[in-house]
């Protein structure tokens, strides 16, 4: 990348950057980002004042009613602030309280009143969703795709298409509410008859479909993708001004040790942040050797994928669970999962590199490294290693439900992101252009990610819906299953989208109770429901662990595969891959489920 481009897009970056900041300020002025923590704020504590039970898709909080209440759900517009958000009613829901409340008590889901009506979209309403994501996996690997699915519009068009198709049904053809999650799970009620509204805020927008789509759009990109793409462009960027550069012995101890020290990193960086921060120091140190591609594939199982498991910020499902309501230190209790399984991989890659690898090297090759070696030197790091911590404390600390620490201030809403948007843009103006140039950073994996998942944000939707009815009928009531079928999926689709999947599945799925007790076992509060704390361990390690399994398992996968291309080693082609999967991480999973779930 020549310095005049970097310079230009860097321009254009803090230009963008100081826009959405200016519109921000001026968005606190009009009192709109306080008004949106204000209802989160509300709805938290309605439920927590509620005597019913959440489940699925349903509100937390349940309110008495007596009439029928057809209600369509979409994202509140600022109002005062202190104004309690309006609980969200369906009318199976309202039927239900109507008819229950003389027993003193409500049905436990609101899905299972009104068995005429179906509230979830059609099974068929899952083809944009599965397109989207088949063509994620296959259009890369045809010889008549390949080149144009390069080109980051070309992702995007698709996506845009498909994410339309998803709007469009809702617009069009879904008839039945649905549960606004933005500002808060709470939102407002759009009711067609007000005279049978109870208790609620009636506003009239007109047409039921438009609500629907609008609040599937609001669901969709404002509730999760924002947040979701902001942290990942954030960790990108800033680690993306850091460069450590060196050539070391590539003896097997040397290569372990950075694949060690970047599996830890992923947690705190994220597997992107880590992965293309020590990919090339790796490259750099191996590049007098002839057999490296292993090396580079076990780099791709820890830190790419296996490493990010202890915090939200270590690997994208992880952080979408976080914005579901997983709380953010909940992860570090999979510590010992963790490490059983980089521990495992280290060793064998130490062994494998050690006792086959090294030693088929020829004798001139390992002259040359040993003679061909350079210091380590760490450039960037006072600038933006303070600026990567920065970035994990605004995720933790910056959460529009909790109020700040030792104060009674919620942060408003978006501030989070403001502040990484923020942080980025010190790192991108105040740091060295050359370095960047140096590790030949851009953003055209961070625009790839962002192209493709505002179409799966939207398709996913659907599917989600669908399991919040259905997801108790999958059959699925033990870890195990939970870990293998979440990370089967994860391993040829995306791991992020089918972490979500499988969390709505075991929510709706309910909290078992112990067989012996009769007591609800371990669960874990994730924003006003409940799912079992066993299901949710197996399906975040299943997707982390065997997002590792193929190149299109996590977005960083094929990052590293590219670099490591471009640099002369050959990679094996996409079930060469697998084959090393297989015979390597499949059987250090398969031990860890034996002994942890």
């Amino acid at each position: 990348m020549s310095h005049g481009h970097s310079s230009g897009s860097n321009k254009m970056l803090l230009s963008a950057i100081a826009v959405v900041i200016v519109v921000y300020l001026i968005t606190l002025l009009m009192g709109l980002p306080q008004a949106g923590t204000q209802m989160v704020v509300d709805a938290k504590s309605h439920h927590g004042e509620s005597h019913g039970d959440a489940h699925g898709e349903k509100s937390p909080a349940e309110p008495e009613a007596t009439g029928e209440t057809t209600a369509a759900v979409v994202p509140p517009s600022a109002g005062t602030e202190g104004t309690a958000a309006a609980p969200v009613v369906t009318k199976e829901e309202a039927k239900k309280d109507a008819h229950g409340a003389t027993d003193g008590h409500h049905a436990e889901d609101g899905h299972h009143a009104g068995d005429e009506e179906v509230k979830h979209p059609p099974f068929w309403m899952i083809i944009p969703f599965a397109a989207l994501l088949l063509c994620i996996a296959i259009l890369p690997l045809l010889e008549a795709t390949e080149e144009w699915w390069e080109h980051n519009k070309n992702r995007f068009f698709v996506a845009v298409v498909l994410g339309m198709a998803t709007l469009v049904y809702y617009f069009a053809m879904h008839e039945t509410a649905v549960v606004s999650h933005w500002p808060a799970h709470n939102g407002t009620i759009i009711d067609v008859n007000p005279e049978t509204a109870h208790d609620v805020t009636v506003v009239d927008l007109g047409h039921q479909g438009l609500n629907n789509a609008l609040t599937v759009f609001s669901n969709a990109l404002l509730a999760e993708y924002i947040p979701f793409i902001m942290l990942l462009f954030s960790l990108y960027t800033i680690s993306g001004g850091i460069r450590i550069e060196g050539d070391l012995k590539a003896h097997p101890l040397t290569n372990t040790t950075i694949i060690g020290i970047g599996a830890l990193l992923a947690s705190f960086i994220g597997t992107t942040g880590a992965a293309m921060l020590l990919i090339r120091l790796l490259l750099e140190t191996n590049k007098e050797r002839k057999h490296v591609k292993h090396t580079v594939i076990f780099f791709i199982f820890a830190v790419c994928n296996c490493g990010g498991l202890l915090l939200p910020i270590g690997d994208p499902p992880l952080f979408l669970g976080y914005l579901r309501g997983v709380p953010f230190t909940w992860t570090l209790c999979l510590t010992q999962e963790w490490i059983f399984v980089n521990v495992a991989l280290l060793v064998v890659y130490f062994v494998w590199d050690t006792f086959f690898a090294y030693h088929k090297e020829t004798k001139s090759d390992i002259i040359h490294d040993e003679m061909r070696t350079t210091r380590l030197r760490f450039s960037g790091m006072l600038l933006n290693v303070p600026l990567l911590v920065a970035v994990i404390f605004a995720v933790a600390l910056l959460d529009p439900s909790k109020a700040f620490p030792g104060t009674d201030w919620h942060p408003w809403m978006f501030f989070r992101e403001i502040v990484m948007l923020a942080l980025v843009g010190i790192s991108v103006g105040i740091g060295s252009k050359k370095l960047r140039e140096a590790n030949q950073f851009n953003y055209h994996a961070i625009i790839e990610v962002a192209a493709l998942f505002c179409g799966i944000f939207i398709c996913m939707q659907a599917p989600l819906q669908i399991l919040n009815e259905k997801g108790d009928q999958l059959g699925l009531d033990k870890p195990q299953e939970y870990f293998w079928v979440t990370g089967f999926l994860s391993s040829f689709l995306d791991n992020a989208p089918t972490y979500v999947v499988f969390f709505d599945t075991a929510i709706a799925s309910g909290v078992p109770t112990d067989e012996e007790t009769g007591e609800e076992e371990d669960s874990v509060d994730v924003g006003g429901r409940k799912i079992a704390e066993k299901y949710l361990i197996a399906i975040s390690l299943g997707a982390v662990f065997m997002g590792a399994m193929t190149y299109i398992g996590n977005g960083p996968n094929f990052m590293v595969r590219a670099i490591a291309d471009s640099s002369g080693v050959k990679m094996p082609s996409f079930f060469g891959y697998m084959a090393y999967s297989c015979c390597v991480l499949l059987p250090i999973l398969l031990i860890m489920t034996l002994i942890f779930l």
